[in-house]
């Protein structure tokens, strides 16, 4: 805990202040690096060993799959995944290996492309919308006011179990408390930083995502349970892999997206 907590001071502040700063190249360019690290990350860990030669590729048509759709263009989005589609059918049908876990391995490649890299291409895109760097911050807040919340509540509190299949720390009563966090985070961003925001705009999101933030923190659990790692990596001192840092927030960039281009600010 105590390594945590001193790299969430160091770090934390580092990224916050680049986020702010950061021109939309320089934004753009942290999230590559981010999707790119992620990405290796999780095909080391879902990959075999005799899948080894795959997981570069993987981890470069995952940082394309980002790339283009930070662009927020559908033909470029499209074109992207028509690509990578013929790519890796192809690949995998003159590299098969083994007939009985080719279609397993070729999904894995596909599920890293969409877990990792959708996600991470709608927070690229994010930074173009009205507004941008305000609900990256937004997301930012709730997403670590749900988590800080459902850790101590359930540690304090926690007795029924949530889901123990898959997490056996989390109870219910800690989700509940992550939740409540989400509430108050995404109040409190409207009065801090996004004053355009309404209280029930800032209500709805939190009872949307706080929900989402849990599910992310859960299927990510289950991802490293099935392969059997207790960590995605060891990049951050006292937090694990990159994926680590991210469970609780890739499922919140896609609706923050498309409720922030719905919602507009003209």
């Amino acid at each position: 805990m105590k390594q945590r907590i001193l790299t969430g001071i160091i770090a934390l502040p580092a990224l916050l202040l680049y986020i702010y700063f950061a021109n939309p190249f320089f934004y753009r360019l942290l999230i590559l690096v981010v999707a790119g690290l992620a990405l290796l990350e999780f095909y080391r860990m879902v990959l075999p060993a005799e899948r080894k030669q795959e997981q570069l590729p993987a981890v470069a048509g995952g940082v394309l799959f980002v790339l283009l759709t930070a662009t927020g263009n559908a033909t470029a989005i499209l074109a992207g995944m028509s690509l990578l589609l013929l790519f890796w059918v192809g690949w995998f049908l003159f590299n098969f290996r083994d007939l009985n876990s080719v279609i397993h391995h070729l999904g894995l490649i596909y599920l890293g492309i969409f877990y990792v890299g959708l996600p991470l291409g709608l927070l690229a895109a994010l930074g173009d919308v009205p507004w941008g760097r305000q609900w990256v911050f937004f997301i930012l807040l709730l997403a670590m006011a749900s988590d800080t919340a459902a850790y101590f509540i359930g540690v304090t509190f926690g007795r029924r179990k949530l889901y123990p299949a898959i997490s056996p720390n989390k109870s219910i009563e800690g989700a509940l408390g992550g939740l409540a966090g989400a509430l108050i985070g995404a109040v409190a961003a409207k009065y801090w930083f996004f004053p355009v925001l309404s209280v029930w705009e800032c209500l709805l999101l939190g009872l949307l995502l706080g929900p989402l933030a849990q599910i992310g923190d859960l299927a990510e659990s289950m991802l490293k349970r099935s392969f059997g790692v207790k960590d995605s990596g060891h990049l951050i001192p006292g937090h694990g892999g990159i994926l680590d840092r991210l469970d609780s927030l890739l499922l919140l960039f896609p609706p923050v997206y498309f409720f922030a281009l719905l919602r507009g600010f003209g």
